[in-house]
């Protein structure tokens, strides 16, 4: 069996898994800056960063996953239904997540700081979630694409993947995905230093 990083539809995913996660983990270092006398960014880089989380996934990488990687996994085996059947319902949860964070960062807006716990707590849970969700593809899922797939299967998802771009490549008003990504990421304070 070829190491799950030999094909580039995997490299593409385990990339953006990579920035999405990174994402995550500031959203987890901005609660964790609130209520430090003034270190945590301004409450924007978090709408920011929930705004990512929600149009990145929704609009990018889980259309290509549903439409190929999903789709040829369920043509080739049954042996993945319930962990696939699980992922997609995590998608939905995921949503409600995004929109509950949401709530509670208007919330935190409005109150202050009395708010900043439950925000904190939500922001853990979500960042769980999120990295649960993630083992669950590149431990399970795309391992057995290697066993099942064909080579005309790779062939398809290395296409489709590689045509992985900014949702709003061509929106004036939405802007650039790959713009907003390296903004989060320049604000956020490195936590290894």
């Amino acid at each position: 069996m070829q190491p799950a990083v030999a094909r580039r539809a995997i490299q593409t995913s385990m990339r953006e898994h990579q920035q999405l996660s990174a994402v995550v983990d500031g959203m987890t270092t901005f609660v964790d800056a609130l209520g430090t006398d003034g270190r945590a960014p301004a409450p924007v880089m978090l709408r920011a960063m929930l705004y990512y989380i929600r149009e990145y996934p929704e609009q990018v990488h889980h259309p290509t996953e549903d439409r190929y990687l999903f789709r040829r996994l369920r043509q080739r085996t049954d042996e993945l239904d319930d962990v696939l059947n699980e992922l997609e319902a995590q998608r939905i949860q995921g949503e409600a997540r995004v929109q509950n964070l949401k709530r509670a960062l208007m919330h935190y807006e409005l109150v202050g700081d009395s708010a900043a716990p439950a925000l904190q707590r939500m922001v853990e849970d979500y960042r769980a979630f999120y990295s649960h969700h993630g083992r669950l593809e590149e431990d399970v899922v795309l391992p057995a694409a290697l066993r099942f797939l064909t080579p005309a299967d790779w062939v398809e998802l290395d296409e489709a993947f590689d045509a992985n771009r900014d949702p709003f490549d061509r929106s004036e008003i939405e802007g650039d995905l790959a713009h907003l990504y390296s903004m989060i990421v320049s604000t956020i304070p490195c936590t290894g230093e």
